[in-house]
């Protein structure tokens, strides 16, 4: 059976995996959405495909993407996280996810959920678009802009507008599948 994908998904069975079951569709479970978006600040300047091979080394190394321990972590954890070859070991980037873990709980706490306060930037809902090819799609918008901002307000660090718009994509928040795709019309609510 010959299945309609997104340009993007190519042949890679995990590409593949990921675009079928988990990219576009609606999240509001705030582990999964700090996960997510740990993720994505660590794609900046990579291509997706490499941030999701080393997805479970982040896992392991990161305590499951626990915000709570993330938060805590020292000089010593840092120097032992760039010694990880499974993860990106950019000192930055690696600074930033112990930032960012502190400044996920400070929104948590000030919305009573990471999921609260990230979705009122679509009033709850999907953003449903209907682009006929890949080269259509945005790699920012106005909306992908002013989260960007917000973000960066409260303390998060690489997390420009093109960050904040994959991150959009893969969450939900906005239905990027090309109308071709089968995935489209699967998990708009």
């Amino acid at each position: 059976m010959n299945t309609n994908r997104c340009k993007w998904a190519t042949n890679d069975p995990l590409y593949i995996e990921y675009h079928d079951n988990e990219w576009g569709i609606p999240k509001y479970d705030d582990k999964e959405l700090f996960e997510l978006l740990i993720l994505e600040t660590m794609q900046a300047g990579l291509s997706w495909i490499i941030i999701l091979k080393k997805r479970e080394n982040y896992r392991q190394c990161l305590d499951n993407f626990d915000p709570d321990k993330i938060a805590l972590y020292n000089k010593d954890k840092i120097e032992l996280l760039l010694l990880n070859p499974g993860i990106i070991r950019n000192r930055l980037k690696v600074e930033s996810i112990i930032n960012n873990a502190k400044a996920y709980l400070v929104i948590k706490k000030d919305f009573d959920s990471f999921s609260d306060y990230i979705w009122k930037f679509v009033d709850g809902k999907p953003i449903i678009n209907n682009w006929d090819t890949h080269e259509q799609i945005p790699s920012f918008t106005d909306l992908s802009n002013r989260l960007s901002i917000d973000l960066k307000k409260r303390g998060f660090k690489f997390i420009g507008s093109t960050i904040c718009y994959a991150f959009m994509q893969a969450s939900g928040m906005v239905n990027d599948h090309t109308t071709n795709c089968f995935c489209h019309n699967s998990f708009n609510i």
